[in-house]
């Protein structure tokens, strides 16, 4: 998706109004004298664009505005203090038909150090969010979107066409309990904790910038769901043999540690992770199908692991797959 130029130029302002609310820009600002605003993404699902110590975010087209403004109510609410980045005062709330958002800039998670990548920072702030009690929230929460955009993952590897790697997805996919599909039916567990709707470490910032504590970013998914969704990606990661087991561990035991309500504190987890982890590795497959089919490309190796993942899933036998609806 390529950014509009006009896009990209208002949210610079929006951020630049963000970083100087009280005023012109002071001197010295590292931002105000670039030639072109920083775009640090550019997707779908969102467009962000910095400008300083502050960035500006426009919101996905056709955003439901009652659930927009209650997550951003509860990321503002003083209950999330340390466990989400609260979001700043904007100028305007929506940017060519888009909502848009001002945050405090804050360093993300370097991709190319892994060591130092923050497993168990991550699920800490996981069980804190998850032990917030919803009813101390602004509401109606809305529900947490993580089973919506596993369906619009599948959506999206249909649109894109054949697939030589689509049947096992697809058959992955169908082994699925329906509330995992996001249809609609009561969810079985029943939707009671607070969630992120979308962890990986890409929604981690430290805060203030290069000192301060991590943070959890990015509350577009954020609602009322089953908490084991939020420890879904790392636990298919590892069931897929692309997260080291000590990772796993590591993560795992931090989120006990922690007092995290998603898993027992102690014995097997996978009772509670299994369904969430197979949706998420059903998401990420149909996701790699779509973009190799879009760049006509072929899978690479990790894309292939988590295709090859779905094809275990759907091989099952029927009486070890008690979520099995077929």
């Amino acid at each position: 998706m390529e950014t509009g130029k006009a896009l990209v130029q208002e949210l610079a302002g929006v951020a630049r109004r963000a970083a100087h609310p009280r005023g012109p820009a002071r001197a010295g600002c590292p931002a105000c004298g670039r030639v072109a605003p920083a775009v640090l993404a550019d997707r779908a699902d969102g467009t962000v664009v910095r400008h300083g110590h502050a960035v500006a975010k426009a919101h996905a087209p056709g955003t439901d505005d009652a659930a927009h403004r209650t997550r951003l109510a509860v990321a503002a609410h003083p209950r999330l203090s340390g466990i989400l980045l609260p979001p700043l005062p904007v100028s305007a709330a929506e940017v060519r038909g888009r909502p848009v958002t001002a945050w405090p800039y804050g360093t993300p998670v370097d991709p190319t150090d892994p060591d130092a990548a923050p497993w168990e920072e991550a699920a800490t702030l996981l069980a804190r969010l998850h032990a917030v009690p919803p009813a101390e929230l602004p509401g109606p929460l809305p529900p947490m979107r993580g089973p919506a955009k596993a369906a619009l993952a599948v959506a999206r590897m249909r649109a894109a066409g054949p697939h030589p790697a689509a049947a096992p997805v697809l058959a992955a996919w169908a082994r699925l309990p329906p509330w995992a599909r996001a249809e609609p039916e009561p969810p079985d567990p029943p939707l009671t904790a607070l969630c992120h709707g979308d962890l990986h470490l890409g929604q981690l910032v430290r805060h203030p910038a290069a000192t301060g504590p991590w943070l959890l970013i990015d509350v577009d998914d954020l609602g009322l769901g089953d908490p084991a969704w939020d420890l879904a990606r790392p636990a298919a990661w590892y069931a897929a043999g692309l997260l080291a087991p000590d990772v796993w561990a590591r993560f795992l035991g931090a989120y006990r540690a922690a007092g995290g309500p998603a898993v027992p504190p102690d014995g097997d987890p996978w009772p509670r992770l299994d369904v969430p982890a197979r949706a998420l590795t059903v998401q990420t497959a149909a996701l790699a199908v779509a973009k190799s089919r879009a760049e006509h490309r072929d899978l690479d190796d990790v894309e292939l692991a988590v295709v090859e993942a779905c094809t275990r899933i759907a091989t099952l036998l029927p009486e070890l797959d008690p979520d099995c609806t077929s």
